[in-house]
This record gives structure tokens, C-alpha cells and sequence, in this order.
């Protein structure tokens, strides 16, 4: 019997990097990312109105600062910018839905933070300005919170089942936490470039025990402070400079108030899953799929 000649096996051709079922490259998985947030923009029609007007207004700022030659400004008006698209970029990378009313909150608080408080100068003309954004931004870092715990705490691999009191209470603390970095943060930027993140604040009275000449640890109290010298300088202030405590623990309490205001609901959220309609328009909740949606 004559051998018989053994074909080779046939080979698969090797496809190329990005090919269809091969690794999408860098520049394709950016793409995708880009046009998978401008769809997540333009899907609520409300929002994308909100995103788009910020959005005309904060470039006709950055023409203006260029015209005026303040570079600085230019650069936070491309941060704001970049900050606006953030919303939808948490969206498409972690599959979060955010609620229309919340998406809204998030971005006209960072145009009063940026475009207002910081171009503008909203934090100089108007005291409190920094109070309200303090406030919101405790209860905007618990919405975040809660929606990452209670992601968590519904996910089909992480096999665990917290409380709705916990949830909300995790939900807290991590408001408290960004809150307490930040403080950090300024005073960092204040001790090390000299700038002044921790406003002063003019008091009429001191209380320290580093004035007691016995050194027996007796406080000392100076009331009625009505003016203020450094080396023989009057500094032309009508009481004494607190070096930035009270704007610090200020800002820290009223990040507890937003902190609690939203821990509450999202308590109540969490308790009655989702039934009040208010509610479902400020917590975070994880997408759905398309068999979900179909069947909702």
C-alpha cells in the first residue's frame, strides 16, 4: 500500500490588533468611549439643555480671559469644561445610572464652583458662597457614597447583604471623609505655597492658655479686640485674625448637614427600594441591561 500524504492542517489566519474579535486598540477604545459619552449626554433632553448652556457660557468666559490676556482663567475654564463631561464618563465606565435631577445638581455645582466662584470671584462678593457649595458637596459625596455601597452591596459576585441604616451611614462617612481630605488639602496648599484656601475671619475676642504668665495652664480671656497691629503695623481690621480655624471647621460642619440631609434619603430610598419618585431622581442606581429593560 502506497502512503498516504498527509495534508497539513489548514491554519487560521492571524487577525490584526483592533480587528473585529481581536484587542481594540488605544485610539478605538477612546473613541468608543467618546461617542458612548456623547450618546449618555444627549439622552436626557433636560440635561443635555443644562450641559449645553453651561457649556456656551463657560466658552464665552474663556474668549473673554483670553482678550484680557489672564491665562490662569483660561486654564480653569478648560478644567471646567473637562469637569462637565465627568458626569457621563462615570456613567459609560462603571455602568451607573445617574438620575436626570442629580446630573443637574452635579453640574451647575461645578460652574458655581469654577465658572462663579472662581473666575467670577463669587467666593470674595458674596460670603456665602463657599458655605452653600460646602453644603452641597457633603450631600453630593454622599449620593456617591451610597450609590457605590449599595452597588456593591447588589452585586451578583460580592456575596454579602448590609442593612439600609448601614448603607446610609457608609454613605455618611464617606461624604465626611472627602470632606476631611479637602480641609486637608487646603491647608496643605496654605502651609506649603502660602496661598489663603482657609479664610481668615475677624473675632472680637481670644481664649488662650499660651497667655497665662504662670504657666499653669489657666485660660485667658481678651474681649472687646477692636484693632490689630503686627510689628507695629495696624492692619486695619476691626477685630482679631482667626488664621482660618473657624472657615475650616465651618466648612467641615456644614458638609455634615448636606452629609445627613442625604444619608436620610437615602435611607428612606433604600428602605422603600426606590417606590417615591422624588427620591429616584437623586440616588445613583446601576444601569440596566437590555433584557432588564425590556422587561421593565
Amino acid at each position: 500500500m502506497k502512503p498516504q500524504a498527509t495534508q497539513p492542517a489548514p491554519q487560521t489566519p492571524k487577525r490584526p490588533r483592533g480587528a473585529a474579535g481581536g484587542r481594540p486598540r488605544l485610539g478605538e477604545r477612546l473613541r468608543g468611549l467618546g461617542e458612548a459619552m456623547r450618546v449618555e449626554i444627549r439622552e436626557h433632553r433636560s440635561t443635555f439643555v443644562v450641559y449645553m448652556l453651561l457649556r456656551v457660557l463657560v466658552l464665552v468666559m474663556m474668549v473673554l480671559q483670553c482678550f484680557n490676556g489672564n491665562y490662569e482663567n483660561v486654564f480653569l475654564c478648560l478644567l471646567t469644561l473637562v469637569l462637565f463631561a465627568m458626569p457621563a464618563f462615570i456613567q459609560v465606565t462603571f455602568q451607573v445610572e445617574l438620575p436626570s435631577t442629580l446630573e443637574i445638581i452635579v453640574l451647575l455645582f461645578i460652574f458655581a464652583a469654577e465658572a462663579l466662584g472662581e473666575i467670577s470671584e463669587f467666593y470674595v462678593l458674596f460670603p456665602f458662597w463657599d458655605t452653600v457649595l460646602h453644603t452641597l458637596n457633603g450631600f453630593l459625596a454622599a449620593a456617591i457614597g451610597l450609590s457605590m455601597a449599595d452597588l456593591l452591596n447588589r452585586s451578583e459576585t460580592v456575596k454579602f447583604q448590609l442593612s439600609p441604616l448601614f448603607l446610609a451611614f457608609s454613605s455618611f462617612t464617606f461624604s465626611m471623609t472627602i470632606g476631611v481630605l479637602w480641609e486637608f488639602f487646603e491647608f496643605g496648599m496654605d502651609r506649603l505655597f502660602g496661598l489663603d484656601m482657609q479664610k481668615d475671619a475677624v473675632v472680637h475676642s481670644i481664649h488662650s492658655v499660651l497667655l497665662d504668665p504662670t504657666n499653669s495652664n489657666i485660660t485667658v480671656s481678651i474681649n472687646g479686640i477692636t484693632t490689630t497691629s503686627v510689628n507695629g503695623a495696624d492692619l486695619g481690621v476691626d477685630g482679631y485674625l482667626d488664621i482660618g480655624l473657624i472657615d475650616t471647621m465651618n466648612d467641615l460642619l456644614v458638609n455634615f448637614v448636606g452629609a445627613l440631609v442625604f444619608s436620610v434619603i437615602g435611607f428612606v430610598y433604600l428602605r422603600n427600594r426606590g417606590r417615591s419618585s422624588f427620591l429616584r431622581r437623586l440616588v445613583p442606581r446601576r444601569k440596566r441591561r437590555p433584557a432588564q429593560a425590556e422587561q421593565a
